[in-house]
């Protein structure tokens, strides 16, 4: 009997060892199923005290190779005593969008919009998990790639299949961490770390269902900012979300 148990203990530390092997397995089951990753996207503030919860649990998220977590600071709280030092007008008109598109009749913080098709409030694990896993189950995967080197970043996108409707390759430059100490306002006395943090935001191009490449002057991705994502989405660019990928650092030549 003992010899039997030797056996299987072998064969699944093997099974195991070459399930790590697999490109792109980070252990979670769905990465050797999808194409390509779940976008999570949380509307954030640095005035906001609900919202740290949200934004530790979005850098566990950032850990996860089966999601593109995208922390984006938005600036209408900063009349409440203290002007976040990491937000842009332009995350929160995306929030608005987002808003409009899905017929809600304002915004809020924490929000997590997931594969830009479900909203969530960002501080419900259990809720974003489950919108995440609904998601995985139920997407549009449009090969994105992403790679670079010291002149271009080339962003290549695949074809649909024949019934796809045009949608925005959006460009997001990413902080991937920014830690900042709060003075003032619903935070104060807080030190907060943020993850992939949006700093800027740009419509590159549009897709219209066939191949598409492009490739962008290094100078175009933003000096000082450590990454890009890039983001296929319907709807004039606020709608479900169909394809992504991630260069974390631009020194690297191969995104995810």
């Amino acid at each position: 009997m003992s010899i039997i148990r030797a056996i299987l203990a072998m064969v699944l530390g093997l099974l195991a060892t070459l399930a790590l092997a697999v490109p792109g397995y980070a252990g979670h089951p769905a990465d050797a199923r999808r194409g390509r990753p779940v976008v999570v996207e949380l509307f954030t503030s640095q005035g906001c005290s609900s919202c740290p919860p949200a934004d530790a649990f979005l850098g566990q998220l950032a850990q996860r190779h089966d999601i593109l977590a995208l922390s984006l600071p938005v600036t209408y709280w900063d009349m409440l005593g203290w002007k976040d030092t990491l937000a842009s007008e332009a995350d929160t008109s995306r929030q608005k969008a987002y808003a409009q598109m899905m017929g809600r009749g304002g915004v809020y913080t924490p929000q997590i919009i997931v594969d830009g098709a479900t909203d969530v409030i960002g501080s419900r694990e259990q809720a974003v998990e489950a919108a995440i896993t609904a998601r995985i189950g139920d997407m549009q995967s449009i090969p994105v790639d992403l790679n670079a080197n010291r002149q271009v970043v080339h962003i290549a996108v695949g074809a649909g299949d024949g019934s796809d409707r045009e949608a925005t390759i959006w460009m997001f430059r990413v902080l991937p961490q920014a830690t900042v100490s709060i003075h003032d306002g619903e935070n104060s006395g807080r030190t907060i770390t943020y993850h992939n943090v949006v700093r800027q935001i740009r419509a590159i191009g549009i897709w219209k269902g066939r191949p598409l490449a492009l490739d962008l002057p290094r100078s175009d991705t933003g000096a000082g900012h450590d990454g890009i994502a890039v983001v296929l989405q319907l709807d004039s660019g606020h709608g479900r979300i169909v394809g992504a990928a991630m260069l974390d650092h631009l020194d690297t030549d191969s995104g995810r």
